[in-house]
C-alpha cells in the first residue's frame, strides 16, 4: 500500500485517540498496534511487550526520575524562595530592573531542574507576586516568564536531552555540555529584549524601590549560596568526569535534601509531596516514552523511516533547507504534542535522513531542544501556557499573545546556532 495512506492512517488514528481524551502514551501505543496489525506480519502483542519493557528498564533513563525529584524538592522548600532575595539588589540599575529576575531566576533554576514546567512554576511563585506588587505590567511579567521558563529544557541538566540522548544513542554528558553556551545565549537574548522594551517604554517601568550599596548587595547575595553549591555539585561532577548523568542526578537529590534540611525547610509533608510529585510526573513520561518507542518500532517494520529518508533525499534539499523544513515541521507538531512526545515519536524516523545530510547529532540535539522549547509556548498544547494560566487565572490566548516576542527570539537563536554551530559543538569537542 502507498506510504502516504499508511502515514495518513497513523496520523488520523493518533488525532482521533487524542481527541477522544485518551492519554498520550496509550494513544501512541494504540496507533502503533493498529499499524502493525494492518501493515505488518509481526505479532503486535509480542512486539509491544518487548518494546515497552525495554523502554521502561533503560539504565540511562534512571537519571530522569532523580532530576524530577530534585526539582520537586526545590519547588517545595525555601531554596527556591532565596533566589529572589539574592538576585533583586543587583538588577535595580539595569533597564527593565526586576523583570530580569524572571530570566536569571529561570536560568539558575534550570541548572538544577531540567523541567520547563517546574521552572516556570517555581520561579513564577516567587516573582509574579513581587513584580505585581511593585507595579510591573502583567504582559511583560507573564511573557518573559513564559519564555524564560523554556530554559529549563536547554540549560543542563535537561529532561529532553536525556530523552533525546537515549533515542539517538549519543552521550548525554556531551549533550549537557553542549547546552551551556546556547542556554546562556538565549538567556541574554531574553534580557536584551527586556532592555529594549524598557528603553522604549520608560514610563511603564517602576522606579527602583530601594538602593543598595555594594556591600549590601554582597550581603544579600548570601541567599544564592545554597543554589550555587547545588549547581556546582551536579554539573561539576559531570564535567570533571567523576559522575555520569545518572550519578550526578543522585548527587543533586542528596544535595537538595541536605541543603533544605540544613535550612529547616524540609518538612515531612514537603518530603512526601516531592516524592509523590516526581513519581506521578515520571510515570506520565515513562508511559509516553514506552508508547512512542512501540510506535517507532511499528514504523520500522512498516518501512516508513526508510521511505521518509528516501523521500527527503529526492527533494534535493541542501543541509540548510533540511534544517528549515524540520524546524517548520517541529513547530507545527509542537502545537499538538508535548516536547517529549515530539522527540521520541520522530527521532527513529528522522535520524537516518539527518545523518545522511551530514548533520552532527550533538548539534541536532540542541536544535531539537530549541524547537521543542518553542512548543512550550505555542497553543493549544503549550505546557508553560497551561502552568501560567493556572497560576494567574489569565486566559490561554492572552498568555500566548504576550509570549510571542519570546517565540521569535527562539527562532532567531536557531538561525544563530546554524550559522555559528560552534556555539553548540565547541564545548563538547573539548571533552
Amino acid at each position: 500500500m502507498n506510504d502516504f495512506y499508511i502515514v495518513t492512517l497513523l496520523v488520523v488514528s493518533i488525532f482521533l485517540l487524542l481527541g477522544s481524551g485518551v492519554w498520550v502514551g496509550l494513544t501512541l501505543a494504540g496507533a502503533a498496534w493498529i499499524g502493525m496489525e494492518v501493515f505488518s506480519n509481526r505479532p503486535a502483542g509480542d512486539a509491544m511487550a518487548v518494546t515497552i519493557w525495554g523502554a521502561a528498564s533503560s539504565w540511562t533513563l534512571t537519571a530522569l526520575p532523580l532530576f524530577l525529584w530534585m526539582g520537586e524538592i526545590l519547588f517545595r522548600t525555601r531554596l527556591s524562595q532565596d533566589l529572589f532575595k539574592g538576585l533583586a539588589p543587583w538588577l535595580n540599575r539595569i533597564p527593565g530592573r526586576l523583570l530580569h529576575t524572571n530570566v536569571i531566576g529561570c536560568a539558575i533554576f534550570a541548572a538544577v531542574s531540567g523541567s520547563s514546567a517546574a521552572t516556570v512554576a517555581t520561579v513564577g511563585k516567587m516573582t509574579i507576586p513581587e513584580l505585581r506588587r511593585r507595579g510591573y505590567p502583567d504582559d511583560q511579567i507573564l511573557g518573559t516568564l513564559s519564555g524564560a521558563g523554556t530554559l529549563g529544557l536547554l540549560i543542563p541538566p535537561s529532561i529532553i536531552m536525556i530523552v533525546y540522548g537515549v533515542a539517538a544513542d549519543v552521550s548525554i554528558a556531551r549533550l549537557f555540555v553542549a547546552g551551556i553556551l546556547p542556554g546562556i545565549m538565549l538567556a541574554l537574548l531574553f534580557m536584551g529584549y527586556i532592555v529594549f522594551w524598557a528603553v522604549r517604554n520608560p514610563s511603564k517601568v517602576p522606579v527602583a524601590d530601594e538602593n543598595f550599596s555594594f556591600k549590601q548587595k554582597l550581603y544579600q547575595s548570601r541567599h544564592l549560596i545554597p543554589v550555587v553549591l547545588l549547581i556546582a555539585a551536579v554539573l561539576g561532577s559531570i564535567y570533571t568526569g567523576y559522575a555520569t548523568a545518572t550519578e550526578a542526578a543522585a548527587v543533586g537529590v542528596v544535595g537538595s535534601l541536605v541543603l533544605s534540611a540544613a535550612q529547616r525547610s524540609l518538612t515531612r509533608r514537603a518530603f512526601i509531596d516531592s516524592l509523590l510529585g516526581a513519581t506521578r510526573l515520571f510515570c506520565m513520561i515513562a508511559l509516553i516514552l514506552s508508547g512512542a518507542q512501540f510506535l517507532t518500532l511499528a514504523m520500522g517494520y512498516i518501512g516508513l523511516p526508510r521511505a521518509l529518508a528516501e523521500w527527503i533525499g529526492t527533494l534535493g534539499l541542501s543541509q540548510f533547507g533540511l534544517v528549515m523544513a524540520l524546524m517548520v515541521f517541529f513547530i507545527i507538531l509542537g502545537c499538538f504534542l508535548d516536547g517529549i512526545s515530539i522527540v521520541v515519536l520522530t527521532m527513529g524516523v528522522l535520524l537516518p535522513a539527518v545523518q545522511a545530510a551530514g548533520i552532527d547529532l550533538i548539534w541536532f540535539g540542541i536544535f531539537i531542544v530549541l524547537v521543542v522549547e518553542m512548543a512550550q509556548i505555542t497553543p493549544p498544547v503549550g505546557f508553560n501556557l497551561f502552568v501560567l494560566s493556572g497560576m494567574t487565572g489569565r486566559e490561554l490566548p492572552y498568555i500566548a499573545k504576550v509570549s510571542l516576542p519570546m517565540f521569535f527570539l527562539m527562532l532567531a537563536a536557531i538561525f544563530i546556532i546554524y550559522f555559528v554551530p560552534g556555539i553548540a559543538t565547541w564545548l563538547p569537542g573539548k571533552m
